[in-house]
């Protein structure tokens, strides 16, 4: 079969994964019902450890943010093969449109309580869909629609790796962690004053 021949399958199944995600983003996790514990609007406009290169111990004892890092990035990825499926589009007009798209549901969970805008959840997003539209250039190739499906999944994975261990030296390189704190008397007339501080030290 030409997938060209299928262009209405693939339109139900993105049309069916984009309500999947929209699902995800907006109403699972119980975000519903906190709406009424939320008081303030959440924007955070800067990247803070997006892609932390994970050790042994990380590997064998995944934390919730890393599951969530993970998930933000594979699954936009089928966005970036199914969208190219189905109109024909260069790298940056997609790249453009999604952001921007993904940029707007960031702030529409933001209003509505249903979530924050998080500049990590952008780039992750949209790192996810790069790596598909990648991994759909390199694996389209052939006349064999199988074959294709099954290279564009391996090129998603050797990308995947690559993006993720590129960024997580990146994040590795110049972010900073709070260190150890430590604590401080000093005196002042016949006050003795007490206070912590602490120190930033290179991840």
């Amino acid at each position: 079969m030409q997938l060209k021949q299928h262009r209405k399958m693939i339109l139900a199944i993105t049309i069916s994964y984009t309500l999947l995600i929209l699902y995800f983003l907006f109403f699972a996790f119980g975000r519903v019902d906190k709406v009424d514990q939320i008081t303030e609007y959440t924007f955070i406009f800067l990247p803070d450890g997006f892609f932390r290169l994970p050790g042994l111990s990380d590997l064998l004892h995944p934390t919730l943010m890393d599951l969530v890092g993970f998930g933000n990035i594979t699954a936009f990825i089928p966005f970036g093969i199914l969208i190219p499926l189905l109109y024909r589009t260069n790298f940056i007009r997609f790249m453009t449109l999604f952001t921007l798209s993904i940029l707007v549901l960031e702030t529409i969970q933001a209003l509505t309580f249903l979530g924050s805008f998080d500049i990590n959840d952008v780039i992750q997003n949209a790192s996810g869909a790069a790596i598909g539209f990648g991994a759909f250039k390199l694996g389209f190739r052939m006349k064999n629609d199988w074959r294709n499906i099954v290279a564009t999944g391996i090129y998603s994975v050797v990308l995947m790796l690559g993006v993720w261990g590129v960024f997580g030296l990146v994040d590795q390189t110049f972010t900073k962690e709070i260190g150890p704190f430590v604590a401080y008397t000093y005196t002042l007339g016949n006050r003795e004053e007490k206070y912590l501080s602490f120190n930033y030290g290179e991840v």
